[in-house]
């Protein structure tokens, strides 16, 4: 039963900012828990090649590189999912940036670029691979849609990441009105918030063992997140353990959000 449950079998995914951090973790479970084929787009192509054909190993892992914080991008990304599948399965927007700045001096650029990507991109993406989705979607194996939030959009972020907070909270706000709109036609849209993982944005803290040690004694689990714990939330939204869960916001934190 618990191989039923938290199976991936036969599913086509796409997980965006898949070439490393929680994307290529949460690509690598899919494709362990058994998914068909599992598409990873990020910005840089070598290293979106470099990683997919890393995760080879456990399945069938396509690099599909691509800036999508264009329109364009976005589109020739669709086409050439279409072009390339009858249907998607789960989709993870996972592509996102931040850009730190005293308040006195953050610059339009910084607030723009991060809401073009953290908000505007996976809203498009999500709208044009929507054919995809509802292809995929049956009342008894609905279509997912897993949104990447934090919990940055839940509490207080004094790190003058200034834009960073609101674009995660419009992020888990965009969740639940997907989810509401998109339930009729089996499509279940999800997201989660992380904690701190070790990712290229955390680089800043983990490198810092004052500010590092400060944290660890903050979070009540006293450590980071690592990759089974952003790989296993994953798969259960994703997968038939979590076919009554919809326009959800699940923190992933290691208890943060509970004493901040």
């Amino acid at each position: 039963m618990l191989e039923h449950l938290y199976s991936m079998q036969d599913k086509v995914c796409l997980v965006t900012g898949g070439s490393r951090g929680l994307g290529e973790f949460m690509a690598k479970g899919f494709l362990q828990a058994g998914a068909r084929r599992v598409y990873i787009t990020a910005r840089n192509a070598d290293e979106c090649r470099a990683t997919a054909e890393h995760l080879e190993q456990y399945g069938n892992c396509v690099a599909l590189p691509g800036n999508l914080s264009s329109m364009e991008e976005i589109r020739a990304l669709a086409a050439e999912l279409t072009r390339r599948e009858p249907a998607l399965h789960v989709l993870v927007n996972n592509a996102g940036t931040g850009w730190g700045a005293d308040l006195d001096t953050f610059p339009e650029n910084g607030w723009d670029k991060v809401m073009d990507l953290n908000v505007k991109t996976p809203f498009f993406l999500t709208q044009a691979l929507l054919p995809l989705l509802r292809e995929a979607g049956r009342p008894d194996n609905t279509a997912s849609v897993l949104n990447i939030g934090s919990i940055a959009g839940i509490i207080g972020d004094g790190f003058m990441n200034y834009s960073y907070g609101p674009s995660k909270a419009a992020v888990h706000q965009l969740t639940r009105n997907l989810a509401k709109d998109l339930a009729e036609q089996n499509i279940r849209v999800n997201a989660i918030a992380p904690g701190r993982f070790f990712s290229k944005l955390t680089e800043y803290a983990s490198r810092d063992k004052s500010v590092f040690d400060a944290e660890i004694a903050m979070i009540p689990l006293h450590r980071w997140g690592e990759e089974n714990d952003i790989a296993g939330i994953a798969i259960m939204l994703c997968s038939p353990a979590g076919a009554f869960v919809t326009g959800q916001v699940i923190a992933v934190d290691g208890g943060t959000t509970l004493v901040s």
